[in-house]
């Protein structure tokens, strides 16, 4: 086993080698695929015999313009938030796949300008500069393009890691949420002056539809679903309570909340209209099962907003959306479960003790934390263990410092059988990683490993 990752680069390439959900996720990619194949066959229709540099850069000018207006539709998709595509594959997942899209995405519209403001200055024989003033003055909807592509390429810089991690995360947010903007200035060209398109209604209103569909998509999902949930439930904060050093649970009141459909493994954006917190939304796991008329998270200090929790005031009003995320009991396929929780990913993982089916000695919790201090909701976790039989055991650091490392051996000496098992992972990525791979080593199949991202 390596030591605990420390890095983020280091922490997200764990979670690149966690790849949990594989078979829900495969129909979808080949979804996509296919329709980059349409794409790529209706470039090839449109497409006459190649000659000469100046028809060899335009021709892939346009192909790279198709695919990028083709996965820039796809990277607004991914943020639609919708629930069958969040809960199929799992929030986290999905995240991924819209950041490896935005940089495919870019990466195709920059193509696209530099092979065809080439293409098109080999065959006017014209210089770089004055074909591109030619290209946005006199070409319809161009300058709508470059004002938006503009805006792509600068808010693909501001998602860069290294720029992202030092901008205030709300900062961020909002700046990323031009990708709307950027992304309808930028369309209106791709109809206009697209070989494949003008003269060529089948095309055109298939990419009206490709684009509609999002756009519905975006509007209600975003906008009008959250807005219906929040008038009808009005919840607000009922009391904050301290779990552990830095560490409390919000209480949030509200009508009827059983409705929503939440289930224990879930997340919600949570956005509480308090002083210097209503311009924040952050994803928290429920911590306890839905209630008719409340709710709970249990967070962990970790930064301003999280840290701004403990101060909250009772009636303070929440806006929610969601809810998301695919680590539920619907992901089981096994009689006997195994939950591994780590540091705040106890969160979902104790709403999962609660309610998972089971009987006695089926459900097995090992709860690992710095120390016997820092192990939230312990007591209401003791509570749960006795009253179902289960098995709940911790692991923390010892007196020096020293960390207990979860391998295959100390598992299969645990659960002999843990092969049968279904394993339900949460937790800072370092302990995930070693996590899944300990699991993965002692025989536990891919598709038994229900893990989310701690980090979306």
């Amino acid at each position: 086993m390596t030591t605990l990752l420390n890095s983020r680069a280091g922490r997200r390439q764990a979670m690149r080698r966690i790849q949990p959900r594989r078979s829900h996720a495969v129909p979808l990619i080949l979804l996509s695929l296919a329709g980059a194949a349409a794409v790529l066959s209706l470039w090839w229709q449109n497409t006459p015999n190649v000659d000469g540099t100046a028809q060899w850069l335009t021709h892939a000018g346009r192909l790279s313009g198709l695919l990028g207006g083709y996965v820039l539709a796809l990277v607004v998709l991914q943020m639609a938030r919708v629930p069958a595509l969040e809960r199929r594959v799992g929030s986290d997942r999905v995240a991924r796949w819209h950041a490896l899209s935005g940089r495919y995405a870019l990466c195709l519209i920059v193509a696209h300008v530099g092979l065809i403001i080439a293409g098109y200055a080999e065959q006017a024989g014209t210089g770089l500069v004055d074909q591109s003033v030619t290209v946005v003055m006199d070409y319809p909807d161009m300058i709508k393009a470059v004002v938006g592509t503009a805006m792509l390429v600068v808010i693909g810089l501001i998602s860069a890691g290294m720029v992202r991690r030092r901008m205030p995360y709300e900062v961020w947010y909002y700046l990323h949420l031009f990708t709307y903007l950027a992304v309808f200035l930028t369309f209106w060209h791709q109809l206009a002056t697209g070989a494949e398109f003008v003269g060529n209604k089948t095309a055109e209103t298939a990419w009206y539809a490709l684009y509609g569909t999002v756009t519905a998509l975006v509007v209600w999902y975003r906008l009008l679903v959250p807005l219906r949930l929040n008038l009808r439930h009005r919840m607000r904060v009922e009391a904050v309570v301290p779990e552990a050093p830095g560490v409390v649970s919000v209480l949030i009141k509200g009508r009827k909340l059983h409705r929503i459909g939440a289930q224990a493994g879930q997340f919600f954006r949570w956005r509480f209209l308090a002083p210097g917190m209503r311009w924040g939304s952050h994803p928290y796991s429920l911590s306890a099962p839905p209630r008719p008329e409340l709710l709970r998270i249990t967070v962990k200090a970790v930064g301003g907003h999280s840290t701004g929790l403990a101060s909250l005031e009772p009636g303070t009003r929440v806006w929610a959306e969601g809810p998301y995320g695919a680590m539920t009991a619907a992901r089981r396929s096994r009689g006997k479960v195994l939950m591994i929780a780590g540091g705040a990913g106890i969160t979902p993982i104790r709403a999962l003790f609660e309610t998972l089916p089971g009987k006695g000695s089926d459900l097995t919790l090992l709860y690992r934390a710095r120390s016997v201090e820092d192990l939230a909701l312990w007591n209401e976790l003791k509570q749960i263990a006795t009253e179902r039989g289960a098995r709940l055991l911790y692991a923390v650091n010892g007196p020096d410092g020293a960390r207990p490392e979860i391998t295959a051996e100390r598992l299969g000496h645990l659960l002999p059988d843990i092969e049968d098992h279904d394993v339900y992972l949460c937790g800072p990525p370092g302990l995930a990683e070693h996590a899944y791979g300990a699991l993965r080593e002692a025989g536990v199949p891919d598709r038994r490993i229900h893990h989310e991202s701690f980090e979306l």
